[in-house]
């Protein structure tokens, strides 16, 4: 069972997919196209606007600017981070975590964040939920398997479907 324990209690969470990053791009721009609104709402995202970044650019700039204290549910955010960005957030969630001030729960399919030093793995493949190492995970093996053996897939890959006439 996963239990959030913190020191004190968090005053916000977040779930964050990486679909919403556009979302709340233009949920930027609307504020400041609105009169009423004091400031500049991408003072905190570098000053100006995320639609001027790449997607995964956009997605970690909101990561690491609003990301403080809390509980965060993360769904598979890998799917708009390049490998190297994918370690800018496992730095930002460890020095969160570090500091006593955050929690992470994150779906992901990424080995590069099953890395996570003392990370809980609970594998959703079979009926029954079961912690296991990242070694473990088949996203892992594939990984490794290609990464070591590309042809031996590729092989598997292009060879004809003898299902198809």
């Amino acid at each position: 069972m996963i239990r959030p324990a913190f020191r004190q209690q968090p005053k916000d969470g977040f779930f964050l997919r990486a679909e919403f990053a556009a979302h709340f791009a233009s949920l930027l721009e609307e504020r400041e196209k609105d009169p009423s609104f004091l400031g500049n709402p991408y003072q905190i995202y570098g000053g100006r606007s995320l639609h001027t970044r790449s997607h995964g650019e956009a997605f970690l700039a909101i990561l690491q600017n609003r990301f403080e204290k809390g509980l965060f549910l993360l769904d598979e955010p890998e799917s708009a981070l390049s490998p190297q960005r994918q370690l800018a957030l496992l730095t930002l969630i460890y020095d969160l975590v570090g500091a006593g001030d955050a929690q992470f729960i994150i779906a992901s399919h990424s080995p590069i964040l099953m890395t996570y030093p003392g990370a809980q793995i609970v594998s959703f493949d079979e009926e029954n939920l079961r912690g296991i190492a990242f070694e473990q995970t088949s996203h892992y093996q594939v990984t490794r398997g290609i990464l070591e053996h590309p042809e031996g897939y590729w092989k598997y890959l292009s060879e004809p479907d003898e299902k198809t006439p």
